[in-house]
């Protein structure tokens, strides 16, 4: 399968758009709230319209604190970021949404690109349950070697199509676009951090799991041919 070269502001641009999409609806929300404050005088309808703002104000503004962190430079002071932030603003995602999230994790500084990786693979699991269920995020193990296991469980619960691929910085075009950018960013998130993921599926629950990627073996000493002795071979 072809790999895929992304151009670094083609990389920017497409996550560029994948943050508008995902802020785009509630701020729509939030300007035609606006839009029936200003033309209707029904009382009703007036609090229905204050309603649908304070709701969509909420969920903009935590969709854009989880992707600070998610794509971000949230905490570029330094190199770690706190699990209790990305808990934080993971629930915040779900706190109006069809998906309900469960979360253990130690109160720790973890480092920052495999916080980043934690979230994206929580974006990444909402994707695996389209209509919805049960999201259970488990982080064990401390910052250096890590293990983050994900649950997703709902109706007809599937693996998110492509997604192995794309992590792995390949695709059948050799190509990506915005649909495909949020798996292929998490692959490249995934190996800045030295982990490696797996997705597997079993009745209505995809399990996606994280950890310390294999290093590679050392590569053996060559050995002299017979009739050879080392110091002659080393000559």
């Amino acid at each position: 399968m072809p790999t895929v070269n992304l151009e670094a502001l083609d990389l920017s641009a497409l996550l560029c758009s994948r943050v508008c999409h995902d802020v785009i609806s509630p701020v729509g929300a939030i300007v035609n709230g606006l839009e029936v404050l200003e033309d209707d005088q029904d009382e009703s309808m007036r609090d229905f319209a204050l309603d649908l703002i304070r709701k969509s104000a909420r969920q903009a503004s935590a969709r854009l604190q989880f992707v600070r962190i998610a794509f971000g430079a949230a905490g570029s002071a330094g190199a770690s970021i706190d699990l209790a932030d990305a808990e934080k603003v993971s629930r915040g995602m779900f706190a109006d949404d069809k998906t309900q999230l469960a979360w253990s994790a130690p109160q720790a500084l973890f480092p920052k690109n495999k916080v980043k990786l934690l979230l994206n693979l929580v974006m990444i699991a909402t994707q695996a349950i389209p209509r919805g269920g049960l999201i259970d995020v488990t982080v064990s193990g401390d910052g250096d070697a890590p293990t983050l296991l994900l649950k997703a469980k709902g109706s007809h619960a599937r693996i998110p199509p492509h997604v192995e691929a794309l992590m792995a910085g390949t695709s059948e075009t050799g190509t990506v676009d915005a649909h495909g950018i949020l798996a292929f960013y998490a692959g490249l998130v995934a190996r800045a951090a030295g982990m490696g993921v797996s997705f597997t599926i079993e009745g209505d629950t995809v399990t996606i799991r994280a950890e310390p990627a294999a290093a590679e073996p050392a590569a053996e000493p060559a050995q002299p041919s017979d009739g050879e002795s080392p110091d002659t071979a080393l000559a």
